[in-house]
């Protein structure tokens, strides 16, 4: 009878500790806009997290045919100043720091000067980082995309890691930019890949990554490491235009 007790105390303790608590996504934003750092952890995040805060921005700007003619820009950019940090989290809408609204004409970008932290964690729907410039060290290892997911044009200023993360839809990381190493030691590429005029200024590490489908790394630049040690490829390859240190994809293979 004890033993059954004990069994069951222990039980308990398990399920509470991993027990995930609800957050409002409206909350989280209200913090942001108020410039706290975000710090959340074990949680389910309900509602769309949009970093852009495209329908506060909206209001405010002119209308498309005067503003443009004049010279202006279409794109409208958001800088979060603030550490954002989400550890073992799932996003069950979306996550967006950049938005194409098609009804304005504008295109809206959020920007990222302090840490960005998503390790652990599951995007459920879109995860939408076109353009975002991120200034400071910036973490998604062991992190689930399920839904489509994009870090086209993003810049990565300091240290970045997509370390054993699975991308279930197709992934794009075409024209990002990593100034310092980054590795996406063994994830999973559920779909095709887009790598295509992507720039690794410091290495890269593929280590044991599987490629479900096709990758494409067409016009891509690595200076520094290049590692593909284990890394698999079910179909194609597309290396036209590569540059691996100076030498085209094959003559690396070949050197290696």
């Amino acid at each position: 009878m004890k033993n059954i007790v004990t069994a069951i105390a222990l039980l308990f303790c398990f399920s509470t500790a991993f027990a995930q608590k609800t957050v409002n996504a409206s909350d989280i934003m209200r913090d942001v806009k108020n410039g706290k750092a975000v710090e959340i952890s074990n949680a389910t995040i309900k509602g769309t997290l949009d970093f852009t805060f495209m329908e506060e921005a909206l209001p405010k700007l002119p209308t498309r045919k005067r503003w443009w003619n004049n010279g202006g820009s279409n794109t409208i950019e958001k800088q979060i100043t603030n550490k954002v940090s989400f550890v073992n989290c799932v996003f069950n809408d979306d996550v967006l720091a950049y938005i194409p609204d098609e009804k304005s004409g504008y295109t809206f970008v959020a920007n990222f000067e302090d840490i960005v932290i998503f390790r652990d964690c599951t995007f459920e729907q879109k995860a939408m980082f076109k353009y975002s410039d991120f200034e400071k060290n910036t973490d998604f290892s062991n992190t689930k995309f399920k839904g489509n997911s994009t870090f086209k044009y993003a810049k990565f200023d300091r240290d970045i890691s997509f370390k054993n993360t699975l991308f279930e839809e197709p992934s794009t990381f075409k024209y990002a930019n990593f100034k310092r190493f980054v590795s996406f030691e063994n994830s999973v590429f559920n779909e095709s890949a887009i790598f295509k005029y992507t720039e690794f200024k410091d290495g890269v590490s593929f280590r044991n990554v599987k490629f479900e489908e096709d990758l494409n790394i067409k016009y891509t630049k690595v200076s520094g490491e290049f590692d593909i040690t284990n890394m698999e490829v079910a179909f194609d390859i597309d290396s036209k235009y590569t540059k691996i240190n100076g030498k085209s994809f094959n003559k690396y293979l070949i050197k290696k």
